[in-house]
């Protein structure tokens, strides 16, 4: 297998499904010759031409329009939002066509083989508007699926089964493990099956859920709670939108605990629609009130941003907080 970082799987992940797929188009504002202003689609109309990799204008609403014409069409239509905090004057078209387009035609009519790719969440010093992670608003929306990787192993299987997937989906890129992620990525057709969470290690006391940029967060909580002689279980959620209620629920069984860490603000995150469910699921198991990592609620900042962020440290204090209880 061939060491990469995570813009060179998402890379080859789109480079290969183009070669598979002559319907496939890719388009965003800068991603043509310029590769995106991250790089992640670089080369690639230089090897598939200016009708298949093109540049938009700078209008989100416009770049989802589009895409929803094109995949209801019966392209497969890839659309670089080329940060995830502007993706919000996109939500009309995401939430009100892209999710209900088959719905509403009695399945007469679908936008499968469209994806939303966008780069989420803090740690480039990006400040308040290049640093949000607002997952949590399209977990909401029934026809949508959500799907955030933590490494490029997963980011090219994760998105080679998006962009199969007959669904809508949303693929957000942790923009901060763009290039600081690196490891080993198969060659070839890696498919990783969305809506399946992985146990990415074993524990027995307490449970850690998460995904994307924060796996590498409870690894190093788990870690130093080892020292103190906690097992905990880490979790990858993987996919949000369907998740997978029953790994995480049968880990919560065996462990009596759940702590769950993500960079979204505590309110409304998706942290408080796994806890509901897992409470409902595991009430009778469960040795301690399930705990919630997150981020503050507040603006992101710029230069209070390790405040911000929920790390290593806070998460391992809310792990011996929960396992003390």
């Amino acid at each position: 297998m061939a060491q990469m970082n995570m813009l060179q799987a998402i890379n080859q992940a789109l480079s290969s499904e183009m070669e598979a797929d002559q319907t496939m188009t890719v388009f965003g504002e800068d991603v043509g010759h310029f590769g995106g202003v991250f790089r992640a689609t670089s080369g690639l109309q230089e090897k598939f031409g200016r009708d298949r990799c093109f540049n938009t204008p700078l209008t989100e609403q416009g770049i989802a329009g589009f895409a929803n014409g094109l995949a209801s069409n019966g392209m497969t239509a890839v659309a670089e939002i080329q940060f995830a905090d502007y993706i919000f004057p996109a939500i009309d078209q995401i939430v009100n066509e892209s999710a209900k387009f088959r719905y509403r035609s009695g399945n007469e009519f679908d936008v499968g083989g469209l994806v939303f790719r966008t780069p989420y969440g803090g740690g480039i010093a990006g400040g308040h508007y290049h640093s949000q992670s607002p997952e949590a608003y399209f977990t909401q929306t029934p026809g949508l699926k959500v799907v955030v990787p933590r490494n490029p192993e997963q980011a090219k299987g994760l998105l080679i089964a998006s962009i199969r997937d007959k669904n809508p989906v949303i693929f957000f890129e942790p923009k901060r493990l763009y290039r600081a992620s690196v490891g080993e990525v198969p060659e070839g057709d890696h498919v990783i099956e969305l809506g399946k969470a992985e146990v990415v290690k074993q524990g027995t006391d307490i449970t850690l859920l998460g995904w994307g940029a924060q796996m590498e967060i409870l690894e190093n909580a788990a870690d130093m709670a080892a020292k103190k002689g906690i097992s905990c279980e880490i979790i990858d959620l993987r996919t949000l939108s369907p998740w997978d209620v029953d790994t995480v629920a049968e880990s919560v069984k065996k462990t009596g605990r759940l702590l769950i860490n993500h960079e979204a603000p505590l309110t409304g995150g998706f942290a408080g629609e796994i806890a509901a469910t897992i409470q409902e699921e595991c009430f009778l198991y469960l040795e301690s009130p399930i705990a919630r990592v997150c981020g503050l609620d507040t603006p992101y900042p710029l230069i209070h941003e390790k405040e911000y962020m929920p790390d290593a440290l806070k998460t391992f204090e809310a792990i011996i907080a929960s396992v003390k209880f």
